[in-house]
């Protein structure tokens, strides 16, 4: 029988995949949370398992599917009651998740997030899409709503003369609430999520088939939001989307990303102090006024995440990107003309379907010349339903494994060697920043020796500016003093290791030694 109402009071939660699907997961966390269901961390402790998965990439299906068979080998153990699956995998994949894990008690896809209590509760206060006869048996439930206009009106949310085109300006854009979550990010800093879906339609990606077209949250929203995540003690906002460089243009915001950057930065400088990080912004309409908003507004940090995927033409092309190698290069240099200082950060496909040895050697000539602060490379993964997966099934274009695998080495060791010079170039330089204190280093005891330091301390990891939570290097901060998570302290870089950056606080370098003065 199926566990349901009283008998499930504990559950564990497994997030994977994106930042988004993080926030994601910490909403219903908070609804759980608020319903009375106790929180647990233990597998073995919890009544129920909830799995958020990925499915953007055949390799996050395999991961998302192990984690399932674990929580229901607990199910048939006896340990755990009910196992309930939710994220882009079931949006993706519904009509096949039943045949890969039977014994999934409850599904919810994308849109649908509100129903997790009914789902973890075995409450089935709307059977969506159960077949006749389902109600009162042991069959699934599911909440699977196929777009956002479907769920909107399911919500009682009028939608007359509303759409999901994505950029008409006459979108329903993001109802759903992200606020009052279970955070599972530091204090010090949150996702803040700005919009959802994309317009884009890449070729080589399955986002707009899962998470539908682009759909921009109200500013006033996204402001109350960011003065929430403030007040609860963030210090840096990440913000984020799919695509955060169309930002408004569904719902005919006209301000657009400018404005909501403008929004964000005056919450944060009410707050006092902050960081704004821009994240997953779009290169083919990155325009000159938002330039110009990034170079002047304090509270937005002089860094922007940008996925390029590659700067050979004929790939821009076959990857439908909707822009050139010269556009992205101009982009690129007015950036670093115009916002003095920016850090740019990049991600790169290897091994897409068609890719030359001239092509790839195109892309690692322009990593070499250009120096990008930060850059990770994915070998490309052939996806059902894309125009790309087609293309990798003839022969004449699919690229071997062992050709991405030693492209992506080729280019990885290019940026490596860009990047250990720039942060032995900071040390030499001695150069000085602001470093946001994450915590005690992993292992870290106090009087460790640290290269480039020549006395021991307390050995703290944060981050710098230019350095983005979990993606990017780190910086080691030898004090003398315990900081806290959360501080953001003046310090001065006294050497690298790797990527990595190891500083000091610049007080404890100028600190004087004073002698007492010695009276005859």
């Amino acid at each position: 029988m199926t566990a349901s109402d009283d008998s499930i009071r504990s559950v564990a939660f497994v997030s994977l995949g994106c930042p988004k699907n993080l926030v994601d997961s910490e909403k219903m966390l908070g609804v759980l949370a608020a319903g009375g269901i106790k929180l647990v961390s233990d597998h073995d402790a919890a009544d129920a398992i909830v799995i958020n998965t990925c499915g953007f990439l055949e390799a996050s299906k395999d991961e998302s599917l192990e984690v399932i068979q674990e929580a229901l080998e607990r199910k048939r153990a006896g340990t755990v009651k009910r196992v309930v699956v939710a994220g882009c995998l079931v949006q993706r994949h519904r009509a096949k998740m039943l045949e890969w894990a039977p014994g999934i008690d409850a599904m919810i896809g994308v849109f649908d997030r509100d129903h997790i209590m009914d789902a973890v509760s075995g409450r089935a206060a709307r059977e969506a899409n159960a077949g006749p006869g389902t109600a009162g048996t042991d069959a699934p439930r599911y909440w699977i709503a196929g777009n956002a206009l479907q769920a909107a009106a399911e919500r009682g949310i009028a939608t007359t003369g509303l759409t999901v085109n994505g950029k008409d300006g006459k979108g329903i854009g993001y109802f759903e609430d992200d606020s009052n979550r279970f955070r599972l990010t530091p204090r010090h800093w949150a996702y803040l999520r700005v919009s959802e879906g994309c317009n884009q339609r890449c070729a080589f990606c399955t986002i707009p088939s899962i998470r539908g077209k682009m759909r921009s949250k109200p500013v006033e929203t996204i402001v109350s939001e960011a003065r929430a995540l403030l007040a609860d003690g963030a210090f840096e906002l990440n913000l984020i989307g799919q695509d955060t460089t169309s930002f408004g243009n569904d719902i005919g915001y006209n301000e657009g990303l400018v404005g909501m950057l403008r929004a964000v930065d005056g919450a944060v400088r009410e707050h006092g102090a902050g960081w704004a990080r821009l994240m997953y912004a779009y290169p083919s309409n990155f325009t000159d006024e938002m330039i110009d908003a990034m170079a002047s507004l304090d509270n937005v940090v002089k860094y922007i995440d940008m996925p390029l995927q590659h700067m050979s033409d004929s790939m821009l092309t076959s990857m439908r990107r909707h822009t050139s190698k010269r556009q992205q290069a101009e982009l690129l240099e007015k950036l670093r003309d115009r916002v003095p200082g920016i850090a740019i950060r990049t991600t790169f496909i290897t091994g897409f379907p068609g890719e030359t040895q001239a092509d790839h050697e195109e892309l690692l000539e322009f990593v070499q010349e250009f120096g990008f602060d930060a850059m990770g490379v994915f070998k490309y993964s052939p996806e059902d339903g894309t125009p790309a997966g087609t293309m990798d099934a003839d022969p004449a274009l699919h690229v071997p494994d062992e050709v991405k695998a030693e492209r992506e080495r080729e280019l990885m060791l290019a940026q490596q060697e860009v990047a250990f010079e720039n942060a032995a170039y900071q040390a030499e330089q001695r150069v000085q920043f602001d470093v946001l204190v994450d915590g005690p280093a992993a292992g870290a005891t106090a009087g460790r020796a640290t290269p480039g330091v020549s006395e021991g301390g307390i050995l703290h990891v944060g981050r710098c500016y230019h350095q983005a939570p979990q993606i990017d290097a780190l910086t080691y901060v030898l004090s003398r003093e315990k900081l806290a998570p959360g501080e953001l302290v003046r310090c001065t870089v006294v050497g690298s290791d790797g990527y990595d950056l190891v500083v000091q606080p610049t007080s404890d370098i100028e600190r004087k030694v004073i002698l007492p003065v010695i009276r005859s």
